[in-house]
C-alpha cells in the first residue's frame, strides 16, 4: 500500500503543541473550535493525530513562499 503522507505533493502536517497553539490561538484571538476542520482519517494526518489535536500544514506559496494554515482534527 502506498503512503499517501509521503508524497511529494502532500505538504507537511504536523501535530502543534499546547504550548504553541495556545500562541497561535491569542494571535488570532479565536478558539479552537473556530479553525478550519480535517478528519482524522485524511491519509495526510500523521499517525500520531488525535481527535482535538491541532494540525499545521506548511504548503508551498507563489507568493509568500510558504503558506502556513492550521486545522483541527475532528471524527
Amino acid at each position: 500500500m502506498v503512503d499517501v503522507s509521503q508524497h511529494e505533493l502532500v505538504p507537511e502536517h504536523t501535530v502543534l503543541e499546547e504550548e504553541t497553539l495556545e500562541e497561535v490561538l491569542t494571535e488570532y484571538d479565536i478558539d479552537r473550535t473556530d479553525l478550519p476542520k480535517i478528519k482524522r482519517n485524511d491519509p495526510a494526518l500523521p499517525d500520531d493525530a488525535a481527535v482535538g489535536n491541532v494540525i499545521k500544514i506548511v504548503r508551498d506559496s507563489r507568493t509568500t513562499d510558504q503558506a502556513v494554515v492550521y486545522r483541527l482534527v475532528v471524527e
